[in-house]
């Protein structure tokens, strides 16, 4: 697969409507997508692999290149019901006939409030943010257990590539088995960020069964090879920087792609500061069982040990 660019949300008086920020994304995203060659969708054969010793999740397959994938209309997808919209391709040459039942595609969709998507990983949304959902469905692999990988391309202030930093928790209950979130953020007070949870799934109902790890590579830019620049964007943000980094799915041992021929994640983009997830009602009403409990044996026995002392210790007319 190769990676699609996303850009950084500028800064300005008001917040933008979720129209706003859906037009701009299917504005730009035609010219991210059609990347340079040097682009790339990543396949990897990990079968005789030891995952412990191998800094690489296996020796790669030639990559797809986006460059040369056919697009859907997306006017045929725009949803205004659900501002969303999706990009559905395959290649335009595909002599091995991997993708004659399966499609690469990638689903923007904005807000209008906050709120939770019903799916997994469920991210915390606003109206100031957008989704990006990337799945791959049907194509069919050319190893018996590949991992794919994505490079997504951002856009940097200066030289400097924008931070990244991890968030853990103690709270699952909206992307089961995974404790952390991790942040792309530009500037000291952010402008901008891009957010996602280390985790891919390999079947479209998402859940703790289909779950795969999400490994993301260090930040580097990408000056060795210039991506294709959209007069959008540039008029937009003015001129920028690119700065890269790779996603690897799952690993060679557990699920995978292969089990449905189905793998997607997702991230969201926004403007301002990234929404801070608060613990959820489950959490906080098992703590609350848990620290009051204790709390409530100790009163009930103490008062227990107070009666049975004040009984002994009253005087007994002997009879």
């Amino acid at each position: 697969m190769c990676g699609s660019g996303e850009p950084r949300w500028g800064r300005g008086p008001c917040s933008p409507s979720p129209m706003l920020f859906l037009s701009l994304l299917l504005s730009t995203a035609p010219f991210v997508l059609l990347g340079e060659k040097t682009r790339q969708l990543l396949e990897f054969d990990s079968t005789n692999l030891s995952d412990v010793a191998a800094k690489l999740p296996g020796k790669p397959y030639p990559p797809y290149s986006l460059a040369e994938f056919s697009w859907n209309n997306i006017s045929d997808s725009l949803d205004p019901a659900t501002l969303s919209a999706t990009f559905r391709g395959h290649p335009m040459s595909d002599p091995t006939k991997a993708f004659v039942n399966g499609s690469l595609a990638f689903r923007v969709q904005a807000f209008s409030g906050s709120g939770r998507p019903v799916q997994p990983p469920r991210l915390l949304h606003t109206a100031d943010t957008c989704q990006l959902e990337m799945a791959l469905v049907g194509a069919s692999p050319r190893g018996n257990r590949s991992l794919f990988g994505l490079e997504v391309a951002t856009l940097s202030e200066g030289p400097d590539c924008p931070s990244v930093l991890e968030k853990h928790s103690i709270d699952d209950e909206y992307a089961p088995a995974v404790f952390q979130l991790d942040q792309l953020l530009w500037g000291s007070l952010p402008s901008g960020f891009m957010q996602w949870r280390p985790v891919a799934f390999s079947q479209k109902q998402g859940g703790r069964e289909s779950a795969l790890s999400c490994q993301a590579s260090p930040l580097h830019p990408t000056l060795s090879y210039p991506l294709p620049q959209s007069p959008i964007v540039r008029a937009f943000f003015g001129p920028q920087n690119f700065c890269a980094f790779n996603l690897t799915f799952g690993v060679s041992t557990g699920p995978g792609y292969w089990d449905q021929h189905y793998l997607s994640w997702s991230m969201l983009l926004g403007v301002g500061s990234p929404p801070v997830d608060a613990l959820s009602p489950l959490v906080l009403g098992i703590m609350a069982v848990a620290l009051g409990t204790p709390g409530l044996m100790l009163l009930g026995g103490g008062l227990i040990l107070l009666l049975r002392h004040k009984q002994s210790s009253e005087y007994q007319p002997i009879n």
